[in-house]
């Protein structure tokens, strides 16, 4: 597995590439956005890591770039930026995982094994709900036919609930599968991504799909 690194300070992104490659990847070091972008363009790798603060072409833009020319590769960001509000920012800009600095590189693995894993399974068959329609291999989403446009993280969402349609998923469930996070500190963020979700599968339906179940969670079912 071929890994891309990106990080200025290039004794972290030293102590990174070292870690890395002593549990058997593949690390290519960048130390700017631009230079980043073009490693991407040129050669497929199976991750990016990325920081958020990047001489020529900060992180979140990098990230935004790469999305809009259709590449599906897992990213994870790695950054000091650490309020809900940065945390939104970075998951809206169509990364995968968020972590924050200082970090513990055992929970840095496990975050690389989760995320090249579950870009595994998202190579599998097509899912369908009702007139409801996710391809895993372009991720992209339908309604009765009509395209919506979903962030990375509103994707991975969806994917999970239509995996498990008809069945209550907790948010601990949901933190769990899509972000990795643990439930206490990850509870409001999985509420707004619902509700951001919520707006672009069931507005202009007469069908709602999307339900709260009150005290237990979020389920995918017709109604």
């Amino acid at each position: 597995m071929r890994i891309l690194v990106v990080e200025d300070e290039k004794k972290v992104a030293t102590f990174i590439k070292k870690g890395l490659e002593e549990e058997g990847y593949e690390v290519v070091v960048s130390y700017d956005g631009a230079d980043a972008l073009k490693k991407l363009i040129a050669t497929k790798f199976d991750l990016l890591v990325t920081d958020i603060m990047l001489p020529k072409k900060d992180g979140l833009t990098l990230v935004r770039e790469i999305r809009e020319a259709d590449q599906h590769i897992p990213v994870l960001m790695l950054t000091a930026k650490s309020t809900t509000e940065d945390i939104i920012a970075g998951l809206d800009s169509g990364s995968d995982d968020y972590m924050v600095k200082p970090f513990a590189f055992e929970e840095l693995t496990a975050r690389v094994r989760s995320l090249l894993r579950r870009s595994g399974y998202d190579r599998g068959a097509e899912l369908t709900f009702a007139d409801l329609v996710l391809d895993p291999v372009s991720h992209k989403v339908w309604r009765a036919g009509q395209e919506i446009d979903l962030t990375s993280k509103e994707y991975g969402l969806l994917a999970y609930l239509m995996r498990n349609a008809g069945t209550t998923l907790s948010r601990k469930m949901i933190a769990d599968h899509v972000w990795d996070y643990t439930f206490d500190s990850f509870t409001n963020i999985i509420d707004v991504y619902v509700n951001y979700l919520r707006k672009k599968v069931d507005r202009n339906h007469p069908v709602r799909l999307i339900h709260t179940v009150r005290g237990q969670g979020y389920v995918l079912k017709e109604v």
